[in-house]
């Protein structure tokens, strides 16, 4: 088996996001006059499409209720919440060994378009990738199936050719969705048995492991 490209989820794969995405929930949530959770209650918000985790939070599928939350997430993570996130260690060396070894590396993430730019050139990673895709601000292509899609439209690539870096079941689900192997990571935000439920192939526990994976197996 030998893929050519690798797709990495951003949040919870890349990067611990946890501080500037509850945080801007919470301030949403006060903003609407709702109770704040706990950071470690929103744990589970980390990963979906933000208008799925406020459907949730709030109750509703009423659109101008989520989309008034949406915005007012936005008006934080846009100027604060954006940096308030940390890169996993090893991340960077585990991308230069990957792309050394001839594979290509892209980011798919459910996350905006427009900010996981700023959150990959932030963190100085933007040269260890071959292009950014994320979803649009009108949430077009947020399902990670929908993003697949497109990445593999976009690119070129037939499905045989990909391998999908997640830690969450959207990433699993989304793969599977258009036959793309997956691997899912234990550090971020999903268990292992969410992710094996949902269709990894390969299971790792750090970014390290995932290289080691990668160049090993394929």
């Amino acid at each position: 088996m030998r893929f050519n490209a690798i797709l990495f989820d951003l949040d919870g794969t890349l990067t611990d996001p946890k501080p500037g995405i509850t945080r801007c929930i919470q301030y949403a949530l006060s903003e609407l006059g709702h109770r704040l959770q706990d950071a470690d209650e929103l744990h589970w918000c980390i990963g979906p499409p933000i208008k799925e985790s406020f459907s949730q939070l709030l109750k509703t599928k009423d659109n101008t209720v989520l989309e008034q939350a949406i915005s007012l997430y936005r008006d934080r993570f846009s100027t604060i919440g954006l940096f308030e996130n940390l890169l996993y260690p090893q991340i960077p060396e585990t991308l230069k060994t990957i792309r050394f070894a001839g594979y290509k590396t892209f980011v798919a993430t459910s996350k905006p378009y427009i900010y996981a730019t700023r959150i990959i050139e932030y963190f100085g990673l933007s040269s260890l990738f071959d292009g950014v895709y994320g979803s649009e601000l009108d949430g077009t292509r947020s399902v990670k199936g929908d993003l697949i899609h497109h990445i593999l439209h976009s690119e070129n690539f037939s499905p045989s050719d990909v391998v999908m870096v997640g830690d969450r079941k959207h990433d699993m689900i989304g793969a599977k969705c258009h036959q793309v192997a997956t691997i899912g990571v234990t550090y971020g935000y999903g268990t292992e048995e969410e992710l094996k439920t949902h269709g990894a192939d390969w299971i790792v526990h750090s970014p390290e492991d995932i290289s080691k994976l990668i160049i090993s197996n394929f």
